[in-house]
């Protein structure tokens, strides 16, 4: 029997599979495509997440060390400037997404993680113990029989149809979103700022989100190519089985601008971004887990990609889910600890649900919308404003628990560098649970989690003295006394045993 079987080898059913295999749980992944593909997907990843690879050393792989936060972002298609709230920090990593799900490939195969393409998992019965999983395979088809079931496959899902969980949302029929990788002029491009001059509108940044009262339009250079993206509030007919052309995408550009842009086929042999999508949808799954099947990423929840959140909300799923599922198999996990993914990570998604919906009337058409977009101007040349939303985009804002014994509790454990120059970061890619420890008293404390929870002693300039931290990078408890005293040291007992199980002496 397996422990975990996990549909879907995309970048969170990988990340899940890494983030199991690190706490010791050998999962299989199934994934319905024959190779990996070379499909046109996210651009990169924007929130916390960028610091999450940090934290388990993959960062590094992708693009090397973490660098600066952005000085500025967009939101709305309206400018974002995160100089104003320097504390609420927003990363990006603009990495196409098949060299991002390439990276967690080799990265799983280094700890031994089975990945099977063009096995497609077709059926699932539930057991007391275990999930019988029907797969389609090269060869044929065969079961499988797993402890827990996980379904990364997408917002089609298989995985969750097959649960019988439903995907409640809304439908905006009413859009039109063309993109293409393009050639331009070289004499329209502005030497200084590298965006497009365009009669009657000027210079066009570039990665702006450019919104007239018709539609918006993006330009943007990446490694992926020169791509230049459109969105209509129009209904259209076209079928989807109509291939997306240049010249397609020439006259929407028309439409949106009201002017002619000289856009012309991608050079080199690609392959080359050519999509038109019909509309858009909002759903959220009713239940991200039923029984000993689960949902993480597209599965779970769908949205709007306006900000680039799809990477960053179901990544960090998978983080979340790892070390709950894999304390749940060693037998250490605390009742009720596997049902708390679904109650963390459901109102993560709500707020990306929520964002995503205001940005995307941010850009609607129309008189109204356009005087909405300058009230909001204003609004983000307030500080507080600029750090709220700085927040809400890039996850920072999250709190997992209630508890107000300090301020650090449930938060998003701050990037520690200690006084030997070993950095939090560097401490944290075993995936396994730390108390750091400022004070040097409290290894007695946690001795009896010696076996699934890391000590680490030394000194650090922080706003606590001692915290513990899930593998998930969220704190789970903190201090602030130099000395803890009795109370300080039951309650981080009480921490350890409701998020770590019961010591080894128990």
């Amino acid at each position: 029997m397996h422990d975990v079987v996990i549909a879907g080898a995309g970048p969170n059913g990988l990340m899940l599979a890494c983030e199991l295999s690190l706490a010791g749980v050998r999962p299989l992944v199934l994934e319905r495509l024959p190779e990996p593909t070379t499909e046109h997907r996210a651009n990169g990843m924007v929130g916390q997440v960028v610091r999450m690879l940090d934290r388990r050393g993959l960062h590094e792989r992708l693009a090397g060390p973490l660098g600066r936060p952005l000085p500025r972002f967009v939101f709305g298609a309206m400018p974002l400037d995160l100089t104003l709230a320097p504390d609420a920090p927003l990363h990006v990593l603009p990495v196409p997404q098949r060299r991002i799900a390439a990276m967690l490939t080799e990265r799983a195969t280094e700890l031994g993680v089975e990945i099977r393409h063009g096995h497609e998992l077709t059926g699932l019965d539930q057991h007391e113990e275990s999930v019988t999983a029907e797969v389609a395979g090269p060869d044929g088809t065969y079961s499988l029989e797993a402890r827990y079931l996980v379904g990364a496959d997408g917002g089609h899902s298989v995985t969750r149809k097959l649960a019988g969980i439903g995907f409640p949302g809304v439908t905006e029929e009413h859009s039109v979103s063309r993109s293409a990788h393009v050639t331009v002029p070289p004499e329209i491009v502005d030497p200084h700022t590298g965006g497009l001059r365009v009669p009657g509108h000027g210079v066009i940044p570039p990665l702006s989100h450019y919104r007239t009262e018709t539609g918006l339009f993006v330009y943007a250079t990446l490694e992926t190519g020169t791509s230049v993206t459109t969105i209509e509030w129009v209904a259209d007919d076209t079928g989807d089985d109509t291939a997306m052309t240049v010249d397609e995408l020439r006259a929407s550009v028309r439409r949106v601008l009201g002017a002619d842009v000289p856009l012309g086929p991608p050079e080199g042999d690609g392959p080359h971004l050519a999509r038109r999508l019909h509309g858009r949808n909002t759903r959220l799954a009713e239940r991200f887990r039923d029984g000993r099947v689960l949902l993480v990423g597209d599965a779970a929840h769908v949205h709007s990609a306006i900000g680039g959140p799809g990477l960053n909300l179901g990544m960090q799923d998978a983080i979340g889910l790892g070390w709950k599922l894999a304390a749940q198999i060693h037998g250490w996990a605390p009742p009720g600890l596997l049902d708390t993914y679904e109650a963390e990570r459901r109102p993560a998604a709500e707020r990306v649900v929520m964002h995503t919906q205001a940005q995307s009337a941010l850009i609607g058409p129309g008189r109204p919308v356009t005087a909405l977009r300058e009230l909001f101007g204003e609004l983000l040349r307030l500080p507080e404003t600029v750090r709220h939303i700085a927040n809400t985009m890039s996850g920072a804002d999250i709190r997992y628990t209630a508890a107000t014994a300090h301020p650090l509790d449930g938060r998003w454990a701050p990037d520690l560098v200690l006084e030997d120059g070993r950095r939090l970061a560097e401490l944290t890619r075993t995936a396994r649970p730390l108390l750091l420890d400022f004070t040097g008293t409290l290894g007695d404390d946690v001795r009896g989690w010696a076996d699934r929870v890391d000590l680490v002693t030394g000194k650090a300039e922080a706003d606590a003295t001692a915290l513990l931290i899930r593998p998930d990078g969220y704190v789970a408890w903190a201090s602030s006394s130099a000395a803890p005293d009795d109370t300080e040291r039951k309650s981080l007992r009480s921490a350890l045993e409701r998020w770590f199980g019961l010591p080894l002496d128990a």
